[in-house]
């Protein structure tokens, strides 16, 4: 499966990183999707003539480790969960192909918009030499304080990352997820499971949205964070959860 998938995005036009950089949508919506490995391999088909791939070296699928961090009584995880509407998650998130480095904090208000804000680091282990905490206090990002902060959970996947040939949306495709809880030790894979961000200017055509229609793909929230800890930390509340764990066992054909 995971050739097939790599010979169909060898007869997409590619894109640079840098030419991908230049593409602002400055009206952004954003939007996830659900799907498994055969409806991404109709959907790649599907979207060949309308939708470029970022390549970077040669490589159009790339690699990527993220580790969550969050306080000891789980409080962002919980802020989700519990379904308030300004919250927060924490994370450093490693681009295994170049070894980039970046702790980033993704803010999202009460009106439904994620900001995010991340300072580059020269390891994955080097907050606090790479000055994490004066970052957060200076932009006045966290209400607790880097201290209290531990490792969570890990994840590890592949993306996939395309644009509209109009440049007015960009979508991420991200396969192959497993999770690594640093408390409890326990691991989950879902290798069947894809999850599909689409970013797009609002006032724009989107193409790809008709075919995920066409393909019975619908809108469904995801969050790696807390998908990853419900799955992983025993007796955490998870109840708010447990449709998308349903969905997503439906989908992969795994029993979590």
């Amino acid at each position: 499966m995971l050739t097939d998938c790599l010979q169909i995005l060898d007869g997409f036009n590619p894109i640079s990183l840098d030419e991908m950089s230049s593409i602002r949508l400055m009206n952004r919506i954003d939007c996830k999707y659900l799907a498994n490995e055969d409806q991404l391999m109709r959907l790649l088909e599907m979207a060949h003539d309308d939708y470029m791939v970022q390549s970077i070296n040669g490589i159009r699928q790339s690699e990527y480790r993220t580790l969550y961090l969050d306080d000891r009584y789980n409080t962002m995880y919980l802020n989700h969960h519990n379904g308030r509407l300004t919250r927060q998650k924490v994370r450093i998130r490693t681009y295994v192909d170049t070894g980039d480095n970046f702790f980033e904090v993704k803010l999202k208000n009460n009106h439904g918009r994620t900001k995010k804000k991340r300072i580059h680091l020269t390891g994955a282990d080097t907050l606090v030499q790479d000055g994490a905490a004066q970052f957060l206090e200076e932009n006045a990002l966290l209400s607790i304080p880097l201290s209290d902060l531990s490792h969570k959970v890990a994840n590890h996947f592949k993306r996939i990352t395309l644009v509209n040939n109009a440049r007015t949306e960009r979508l991420t495709i991200d396969r192959q997820l497993s999770f690594h809880n640093n408390e409890s030790g326990l691991d989950r894979t879902m290798d069947n499971l894809v999850v599909i961000e689409v970013k797009r200017d609002g006032n724009s055509y989107s193409p790809i949205q008709d075919l995920l229609r066409e393909l019975r793909i619908f809108p469904s929230g995801f969050s790696k964070y807390c998908i990853g800890m419900a799955l992983t930390t025993p007796g955490i509340k998870r109840n708010m959860f447990n449709e998308r764990i349903r969905k997503i066992e439906k989908l992969t054909s795994i029993c979590f």
